[in-house]
């Protein structure tokens, strides 16, 4: 999958890892780049086409697919993390993860599937989609790991129609998202260059960084002796 000359669309390119794929898309020659965002107006990406899409929402979803048209590239970015522990007292913040992180990704490209024969979906998932790290990252780790189900399914449903279906997972990037933590994290454009490096390779899952790697690699072993040291096993 070349990007040069294509139309692409990234949700939840205000900040961070979004942004970083809307820029890295045009400066790999992508003619229209959709920046897409719950509120078009945060967005300040010269060359970009802003776009409202509240991936939580159905007819924003079918809105921004209508407007789009055609397209050869879709980015599903926008994620959420709540800090949300799976027996705490409320379930209602599990819930907004999945509403974003899968059924967000699910509804979106339900929406622009028709549209993409021959091009090319990127879904952002997460070394937690395969490990579990502290309570108050469960929720989100759930979410994660159905996206990476979500990603594997969804490649065997579009193959017919020849869309490519790329997963990206990562750990630890310097974004919003992990601004709490005192650790060494990935600049957002090292991730991206190395996601896009794997989309125009055809690439089924691209592995950002080292601990993100470390955990694929475990997930053959015995999960007891992960867990008893994660730290260890992460950067180890």
């Amino acid at each position: 999958m070349q990007i040069n000359g294509t139309k692409a669309l990234v949700t939840g390119a205000n900040r961070g890892l979004g942004k970083a794929f809307a820029e890295a898309l045009l400066a790999r020659g992508a003619t229209t780049v959709y920046a897409t965002a719950r509120r078009p107006e945060s967005i300040d990406i010269p060359g970009v086409v802003p776009l409202r899409l509240d991936v939580t929402d159905q007819a924003s979803i079918d809105a921004a697919a209508a407007e789009v048209g055609e397209l050869d590239i879709l980015v599903n970015n926008a994620g959420i993390s709540t800090d949300a522990p799976l027996l705490g007292a409320s379930t209602e913040n599990i819930r907004r993860e999945f509403d974003t992180n899968f059924w967000g990704t699910l509804n979106v490209t339900r929406a622009f599937a028709p549209k993409l024969a021959g091009g090319a979906i990127l879904n952002v998932i997460s070394a937690l989609s395969w490990y579990a790290f502290a309570p108050s990252s469960n929720g989100y780790a759930a979410s994660k790991a159905a996206e990476w189900s979500l990603t594997n399914g969804i490649r065997l449903e579009l193959a017919d129609q020849k869309t490519q279906v790329t997963a990206l997972a990562l750990a630890i990037a310097d974004t919003d998202m992990m601004a709490g933590y005192d650790i060494p994290k990935l600049p957002p454009h090292e991730v991206i260059a190395t996601a896009l490096d794997g989309l125009e390779a055809g690439a089924l899952e691209v592995i950002a960084d080292r601990p993100t790697a470390n955990v694929k690699a475990s997930l053959s072993g015995d999960p007891a002796l992960f867990y008893a040291d994660i730290p260890a096993a992460l950067f180890g």
